[in-house]
Parts: structure tokens; sequence; C-alpha cells
């Protein structure tokens, strides 16, 4: 029987991608105990990483009143860290195919923590501005650990331990706000970059000594291997379909928890403290990503993705309809927060069993549609709420999931008709 993911014949690197999981570079074998503690280290690492774009969204205004500016420009902050985020997955995320990965996640983590310190003792706006682009594209790194996570699990754990590994990812993203701005009341903002900094290095270390090494199977060069990336789109339909269907929910959660501050300011008078306490309700999301990866573990991973979205849809009409109640409010983020989390480790489940020794270019493509997704609804969801208020945005945000539905039933039916398969 033919490979169904078999390349075309080209670049070394394209071949390489054509080798099924057996032919791949093999995953150094860990025992069960030494996994379950390399596996807590990456779930930290990865949420203390990807937790370094998200400490400003707080801090803007002490941030503005420190270097003169207005809030305005302060929002520059936010955006130019997300775009280096952005960057980071375009450009150094496919790295965890070609470069030794324990060297590279440990040494990337040295440059976020100079560029930490060097934004927590900026003397110059500017300066921080520039230092906020790095942190960001830096803090890939979580990114390029998950993949390597799927390396080092076997087979039939592989999505318990995506699904740990992404817990502490989502921790680390909804832990940051609060832990920020707690951090600035105690001792200013500039302390939550020096932190950050000596724990980058702390981190970096625990990498070094804990995590096996691996060398990726690859010899060619950063350009084929970037060319190599663009092709998987069209070669494999799996990736496509779960990266639409994540960008759509990411959408769908992005439209929520970008718009929601407005109705709990104006409808239920809560204040910033208020604010941050209700968004510690989506650390709910951080408990489903373990239970799906056992799940996917047990073949229920495709229609555990259908539920998923119908869920996620049911969560943000029930935010409409419950909007006066501020426990039916929660209530939606926790529902909306578990489908979203649900449906993605689901989906790196399957993608990551596409190509054994291209998980980390899977994971850029996927990844990046997933983020172009999210920032491109949370631009709409801001020109909805303007215009039709936060009804609008809750109407809107349930059609994204009901189109990834649409795709998933789609994918069903297809499945059906070849007797169950991909």
């Amino acid at each position: 029987m033919q490979d169904a993911h078999k390349a075309p014949q080209g670049t070394s690197v394209d071949r390489a991608a054509a080798r099924t999981p057996a032919q791949a570079d093999a995953a150094p074998a860990l025992s069960p105990a030494r996994l379950r503690r390399v596996v807590l280290v990456l779930a930290v690492a990865c949420g203390m990483a990807v937790a370094n774009i998200y400490y400003a969204q707080p801090l803007l205004s002490p941030i503005a009143r420190t270097f003169g500016v207005g809030q305005g420009s302060t929002a520059l902050v936010v955006t130019l860290t997300q775009l280096g985020y952005a960057l980071g997955m375009v450009v150094l995320l496919p790295l965890g195919d070609l470069l030794e990965n324990r060297a590279l996640a440990s040494r990337t983590l040295l440059v976020t923590a100079a560029a930490l310190l060097g934004a927590g003792l900026s003397p110059d706006f500017g300066v921080f501005l520039a230092l906020s682009v790095l942190v960001g594209m830096t803090s890939v790194v979580a990114q390029i650990l998950v993949p390597f996570a799927a390396h080092l699990a076997p087979e039939q754990q592989r999505g318990r331990v995506v699904g740990t590994v992404m817990a502490g990812l989502l921790l680390g993203i909804l832990l940051a706000r609060t832990v920020s701005s707690l951090v600035a009341a105690a001792w200013g903002w500039r302390t939550i970059y020096l932190v950050s900094a000596v724990l980058m290095i702390v981190l970096s270390v625990l990498l070094v000594r804990l995590l096996p090494k691996r060398h990726p199977n690859h010899t060619s060069g950063y350009r084929q291997l970037m060319l190599s990336t663009v092709r998987l789109i069209p070669q494999e339909p799996a990736l496509r379909r779960r990266a639409l269907c994540q960008a759509l929910m990411f959408g769908a959660f992005s439209c929520f928890w970008t718009s929601v501050s407005f109705e709990l300011i104006s409808r239920h008078h809560l204040g910033q403290v208020g604010i941050g306490l209700f968004a510690l309700v989506g650390a709910a999301g951080a408990a489903a990503a373990p239970l799906a990866g056992r799940l996917g573990d047990r073949g229920h991973g495709h229609w555990g993705s259908g539920i998923a979205l119908a869920l996620a849809a049911v969560a943000m009409v029930l935010a409409d309809v419950g909007s006066g109640s501020l426990v039916l409010l929660a209530l939606a983020g926790v529902l909306l927060d578990l489908a979203v989390q649900s449906h993605q480790v689901f989906s790196q489940r399957e993608i990551y069993g596409l190509r054994a020794d291209a998980r980390a270019r899977v994971n850029t493509v996927f990844m990046t549609s997933v983020f172009l997704g999210g920032s491109l609804a949370t631009a709409a969801s801001g020109a909805v709420h303007d215009s039709y208020g936060w009804s609008g945005v809750t109407l809107f945000g349930a059609a994204l999931p009901v189109v990834g539905l649409a795709v998933w039933t789609v994918s069903a039916l297809r499945r059906g008709r070849a007797g169950g398969g991909r």
C-alpha cells in the first residue's frame, strides 16, 4: 500500500519529510519516571515562556507614565510584542526540525532573558519597543517545546503528554496578566521583566540538565527547510483542515476575551481588579487539555473535535443571552475555554502524527494559522462591538465555530465513505 503522504521527489528536506514515522529521526527512549519529570519541566517552561508576551497588557498605564507617552502609544507595546511572536513562529519555529532541540530551546531562552533584562532597564521608550519585539520573537520557544514533547512521548501516550504541556502553556497565558499586575502593584512595573529574565536563565539551565538531546536528521540548509514548510500546506489536507478549524476556534476565543471587559465595566461595574479576577475563570480550560489528550489517545479525537466546535458556538450564544448575569457570563467563558483548548489538543495530536520528522514545521503552519485567525477576529470584534455592541460580538463569535463545524461535518462524511480512513 502506497504511503498517502509521500511527497514529490525534490530536495533532501522534501524526501525526508516523506518518510514514515518509523523512518524518521527517532526520539530518545525515556523511563516512565524520567518522562514524567521531563513533561513537567516542559509544561512549566512553555507556560513561563509564553507569559512574556502578556505581561505588558495590564501595565500600559504605568509604562506610559514612566516614559511620558500617551496611552495610544503604549498600546504599541502589546502590538509589537505579538508581532514579534508571530515573526518568531515563522522564522524560528521551523528550526526545531534542523537544529538540536535542547540547545535551540535553551539558547533561545538566554536571548529572551537578555531582551527582558534590557526592557526592564530601558531608559527610552523606543528602546523598550524594540526589545519588546525581541521578547515576543524569542518567546516562541514555547512552541518549539510542544513538538519536542510529542517526539519524546510514546505513540500511545502522545495525546496525554501534549495535553499536559499545553495545560502549562495555557496557564502561563491566563496567569500572566494577574501576576504582572500584582508584582507591579508591589514593586513597580519594571520588576516583572527583571524577575522573568532571571527565570528564563533558570529555565535554560534546567532544560540543559534534564532534557535529552534530539538531533533532527535533516542536513539541508535553512532556505530548503522554509520551502518545505510551505509545501506542507498543499501536501497535507488534514493539516489544512485542523489549522482552519482551530483558527476559527481561536477567533471566537479572541472575540470573547477582547470585548468582555467592556461588558464587565459597563453592565457589571467591575474595576480592574474585578476584571483580572474574572479572567481567572479561563484557567478551567487548562484542565481540559490533559483530558482531551487522553481521549485522543483512545481514538476519540475526531468526534471530540466535533463536540468541541459545537460547544464553542453554544458558549458564545450563552454569553449573549446570559450577559446580564455575571455567573452565566463566567460559565460561558469556562465552556469556551474548555472547547478551544480541547480542540487544539485533538488537533495537535493528529497533525503531529502526519510527519514525524517535520513536527516543528507542521506546528509552524498550524500555529501561524491559529495566530492569524485570532488577530483577524480581534480586529473584527472591535468594529463589530462599535456598531452592534456585545450581542454583535457574541453572534459573530458563534458563527466562527459553526463554520468550523461545517468543515468538520464534511470531513466526517468523507471518513464515513472511506470506511473511517483519515
